[in-house]
């Protein structure tokens, strides 16, 4: 597609001159005579670029500015969206042509959003170089809020209808507005890096960067190197000096994966950073100073490793400032079909696949699963489902689940009362479903009285449905 450059000049001449050369390098061209017709013409046509020339009658160059400023306002004050733009105060790029008298006003010019400048008479080679800068940094600049939001959506959005959650995202959030550390608890695949994300990006940090570092994936050597960098020379094979993703993230977020798998001997220059902001690169002396935000994951008993001595009682304490503790899946069942219709809305989306719902079977059998790998485990299964899938409709069979899991699994890791209370619950739930929602009907299925179902129904915040068939 080509890209369209608006000239906005008084002088005739210079705008055919224009329009002939921009169009013999492959440009589509749109001119106006004035300030006021560039306005109609920006809403009209959409162009990539303006050519702005800053001296005409009626409204100026800078007047044009200004209204583009205030245009800008408007949109960003109605978009709730974070997206890195290639411009800082404008809709689109401009870049305005002055008389070499006048480069002040260039200036100017720039200080009120203007890319650059060309003076006049315009040297095309400088023009034709311009254009392809300013558009290549325009389409770098969209790529970037592009993959931005794409992330966003992505981590920002938490799934979840239990209480359990409800209450650990508000906790969440409240941590977020502070800089204060935050440590994640749980199971492998609860979403302790989904919170991680989401806590940078309801905090002040979120347009700085949020950096990973998993603490059980590498060598001693190789952490201490991730997480502090080295400098030249540190040791055989470092040629050049190279930042630790502390120190890249400065400014932003650290998210520490697996803390609880860290060697003894990492966490006292860990509790380093976390009591003083500063550290010294492998093999330097000088001191880096950071500021980051720390957010720590484990899934193993922190109190216990330090018992057992091998984790650092003071780093724990730093570390355990705000504790939140992800429930397993198996503890929030009423998550799963809202997770299960997530995960299948966003993989159709990626794999471009034809819209897809749940049998009536698949979704009798997630309920009923014990889910042992959480989150994760669903969100494969789900995956897997939609790349195996031809029908419209995933079957239970399609999720990859085998055919061990009977509806008493989900029960197998519960206390006795923990048990009963589910129980209770997964009968309930089942007989509205098999009454279609009808609570008379499932009252005589369950052989209770209507009334009493309907306060049972109400006790476990279940859909009471409709009372008469």
């Amino acid at each position: 597609m080509k890209k369209k450059i608006l000239i906005v000049d008084d002088q005739p001449d210079i705008v055919l001159m224009l329009t002939d050369r921009l169009e013999a390098l492959g440009y589509e061209t749109v001119s106006a005579s004035n300030g006021q017709e560039a306005m109609e013409q920006l809403d009209r046509y959409f162009p990539h670029l303006m050519l702005l020339d800053l001296e005409m009658p009626n409204m100026t160059g800078m007047e044009v500015l200004q209204e583009l400023g205030k245009l800008n306002a408007k949109q960003s004050a109605g978009s709730e969206t974070n997206g890195i733009s290639g411009r800082d105060s404008l809709p689109l790029p401009v870049v305005v042509m002055t008389a070499h008298g006048t480069v002040s006003k260039a200036v100017e010019a720039m200080k009120a959003g203007a890319y650059d400048f060309l003076t006049k008479p315009i040297e095309f080679e400088c023009l034709t170089l311009m254009l392809k800068k300013v558009l290549a940094r325009e389409a770098l600049g969209r790529q970037v809020a592009s993959l931005r939001i794409e992330v966003e959506s992505r981590y920002s959005q938490i799934v979840g209808e239990s209480p359990q959650v409800s209450s650990t995202v508000q906790l969440a959030k409240r941590a977020a507005e502070t800089n204060a550390t935050v440590l994640l608890l749980g199971e492998s695949g609860t979403g302790k890096e989904l919170f991680a994300r989401s806590i940078h990006l309801w905090s002040e940090r979120r347009e700085m960067p949020f950096s990973i570092i998993n603490c059980v994936a590498l060598t001693d050597s190789l952490l201490e190197n991730e997480l502090f960098g080295h400098e030249k020379g540190a040791f055989t094979g470092a040629d050049t000096l190279q930042k630790g993703k502390i120190e890249v993230a400065d400014g932003g977020t650290v998210f520490l994966d697996e803390v609880g798998d860290m060697p003894i001997g990492l966490q006292a220059k860990l509790l380093r950073v976390l009591q003083d902001h500063e550290f010294p690169r492998v093999g330097g002396t000088r001191l880096i100073r950071v500021n980051i935000r720390i957010i720590a994951a484990t899934n193993k008993d922190l109190k216990q490793g330090v018992k057992a001595g091998t984790f650092r009682e003071d780093l724990y304490f730093r570390l355990n400032v705000v504790n939140l503790s992800l429930p397993p899946l198996r503890d929030r069942p009423e998550d799963i079909i809202p997770l299960a219709e997530h995960f299948l809305g966003r993989h159709v989306r990626e794999m471009k696949r034809h819209t897809q719902t749940f049998s009536k079977s698949a979704i009798d059998t997630m309920r009923c699963y014990a889910w042992p790998g959480n989150i994760r485990e669903l969100d494969n299964a789900i995956a897997r489902a939609v790349v195996l899938g031809i029908d419209k409709e995933i079957s239970t069979e399609l999720l990859g689940l085998g055919g061990s899991h009977d509806e008493f699994d989900i029960f197998d890791n519960l206390p006795y009362h923990g048990a009963i209370e589910r129980f209770t619950t997964h009968i309930l739930e089942r007989a509205m479903r098999r009454s279609n929602g009808n609570k008379s009907k499932a009252a005589e299925l369950l052989d209770l009285q209507r009334t009493y179902l309907s306060r049972l129904l109400k006790q476990k915040n279940i859909q009471q449905g409709v009372e008469e068939s």
